[in-house]
């Protein structure tokens, strides 16, 4: 195998962000010669302060010389698009309130959000979120969160699941084993969880079992340490968490991935030789670099890159492991949708307007529960 194939081979595991609204020399770097299996999109990606039809034209050729340049007919478009603060693109794209005031119409909203990404070419959604409105504290889950109690968070991220599923967009279940009850931001800094297996069993765990008894074809990790599981590494790169818990114990088959690798909580760990390794030891299969930070430049999305090739090289990570990865990723990826960018008509846009509109009047509701 020579070194420019073993580059790509770690492409097929990598969702890898774009730096704008077209491609810059970086961006066609990374895409030719990683070949991604997907990116992920962010509000950079959206020309803002257009006309609809003309920053639609935009993004349609964005898509297409991404396309173009990681030579793929099949890729994952994903984006997180949980509605309330979690929105990427501008209007008239719905911004559907916080997953807490959905109640029960998440499938209504969520086939109506999934009609929409269908329209960008969006064929993956990274929701529902399965974390537990747990914490009034928590600065980053809070009401992305489906519910206050294992019961109405896991009720309600299931509905949201199926109807992504029913309107043809891949969902997510994130962020294992569970954010809800975090007093930091992985964003920003690792945070550390001192609970117990039996209370994680109790709580954190039931939303996310639900979501694998409906088959749920992706679970996403969380960045946070929790000592008493792994007292070493964080869940992305804890194989007792991983695969004894989630694939053991809860039964997972698909695919597993971690979260943005940008981030800080695990940012400077990625900087490290031998962490790409243990990271698909572990149990991942995929991993989100989004390119989003100042640091984040071409050479460490290639350094990465390199960690991979070298560990395939030296034995740390087997072929095997990759093997079986691969195979997981491209059972999915066969039977992922491939959706044109098309623009959504007025009547449409209305209504979901007007369903987006009338959630907002649940918003003292909130208020109430982060009063506490």
């Amino acid at each position: 195998m020579t070194k420019a194939q073993a580059i790509e081979k770690f492409g097929h595991h990598l969702i890898v962000g774009i730096s704008g609204t077209t491609l810059n020399d970086d961006d066609k770097r990374i895409l030719s010669e990683l070949k991604p299996v997907g990116i992920i999109l962010y509000a950079k990606n959206f020309r803002y302060g257009s006309h609809y039809e003309d920053w639609l034209l935009i993004y349609q050729n964005l898509i297409d010389q991404i396309r173009q340049y990681a030579e793929r007919d099949s890729m994952f478009i994903t984006i997180d698009h949980e509605g309330g603060n979690v929105h990427r693109p501008y209007l008239p794209i719905t911004r559907f309130p916080h997953a807490f005031l959905l109640g029960g119409q998440s499938r209504q909203v969520a086939r109506a959000a999934a009609l929409e990404l269908k329209s960008l070419g969006v064929n993956v959604s990274w929701g529902p979120v399965a974390d537990i409105f747990s914490n009034p504290n928590n600065p980053i889950i809070g009401p992305r969160a489906f519910g206050t109690t294992p019961e109405t968070a896991a009720a309600g991220a299931r509905e949201y699941y199926l109807g992504l599923r029913e309107s043809g967009i891949i969902g997510c279940a994130k962020h294992f084993p569970g954010h809800g009850d975090t007093n930091t931001d992985s964003h920003l800094e690792l945070p550390t969880l001192n609970l117990t297996i039996e209370q994680l069993r109790a709580r954190e765990l039931i939303p996310f079992q639900v979501l694998i008894d409906e088959q749920i074809p992706m679970v996403m990790t969380a960045h946070i340490l929790f000592p008493n599981l792994d007292p070493e590494v964080p869940a992305t790169l804890s194989r007792p968490i991983l695969n004894k818990l989630l694939r053991e114990e809860l039964g997972f088959k698909g695919i597993v991935v971690s979260d943005d690798l940008d981030m800080k909580a695990v940012s400077d760990m990625y900087a490290c030789s031998g962490t790409v390794a243990q990271t698909f030891n572990a149990g991942c299969d995929l991993l989100i670099i989004s390119r989003n930070l100042p640091s984040s430049s071409l050479e460490r999305t290639f350094a990465i890159a390199q960690d991979f090739v070298d560990s395939l090289s030296n034995g740390s990570l087997l072929e095997s492991v990759v093997e079986a990865a691969r195979m997981r990723i491209d059972s999915l990826l066969a039977k992922t949708p491939q959706y044109l960018v098309s623009s959504l008509d007025k009547e449409t846009l209305l209504r979901h307007a007007e369903v987006a509109i009338a959630y907002s009047f649940q918003k003292p509701v909130m208020t109430e529960i982060l009063a506490g």
